[in-house]
């Protein structure tokens, strides 16, 4: 299955990690101040001072963290084409999401709890300390719905929203827009409605607008 083809047919900005430095000098430490956002014609104060406060705080724990990143590279694995989810800062993404939507906090943190225990079961130790030949052997159970076990239900719903919020940060990360080829609104020359839709309804240009507006090729 061709995940990366799949995944762009669905409908669904990515958020790069923050950096601490410290100093390695015994000198008194100083803390270094991340600069402060400007206000943007899309973004309030209240929203920027909102999105600086979700930046500050951590919802998932390492291990979290790590599973996080082994999923969102087995949906969207780095090929020939473009890199994978986690090198489009697909993790972070989530972890925004997660404060800024709490909503998917118990879904996502409770489908990494059900991975780690069908793991265990399985293989005797947690999903992202697993092979990979057996993180795929778990998730392949999951990740087609209609040929899932009732049992599973939970894995498959836990797996369905985090292929959706991988999607959602890779295809709107740059790695992800170069992937898909989108390159924006070009300037270009309009030529006018064709001329037999104009000869349809009985129609045509007054000179003028074929002058000033319209420029039909010849």
């Amino acid at each position: 299955m061709d995940r990366r083809k799949y995944l762009k047919t669905l409908a669904v900005s990515s958020v790069g990690a923050a950096t601490l430095l410290q100093s390695c000098e015994t000198k008194p430490k100083v803390e270094a101040k991340e600069p402060e956002v400007a206000f943007t014609i899309d973004r309030t104060p209240a929203e920027l001072a909102r999105e600086k406060k979700l930046q500050s705080e951590k919802f998932f724990d390492e291990h979290e963290m790590k599973t996080i990143t082994i999923l969102s590279d087995i949906i969207i694995p780095k090929d020939e084409v473009s890199g994978s989810a986690s090198e489009a800062g697909v993790p972070a993404f989530i972890e925004f999401i997660v404060k800024d939507q709490p909503r998917y906090q118990t879904p996502l943190r409770g489908g990494i709890k059900w991975l780690d225990m069908q793991s265990l079961k399985r293989f005797n130790t947690d999903f992202a300390s697993s092979s990979s030949q057996q993180q795929i052997e778990i998730i392949d159970d999951i990740a087609f719905p209609e040929k899932a076990k009732p049992e599973l239900q939970q894995g498959v719903a836990f797996f369905n929203t985090m292929r959706d919020l991988t999607a959602c940060g890779f295809f709107t990360s740059e790695i992800g827009i170069k992937d898909l080829g989108y390159v924006g609104n070009r300037p270009n020359q309009w030529d006018g409605v064709p001329e037999d839709v104009l000869a349809q309804y009985g129609v045509k240009y007054d000179e003028r607008t074929l002058a000033e507006s319209v420029k039909f090729d010849s």
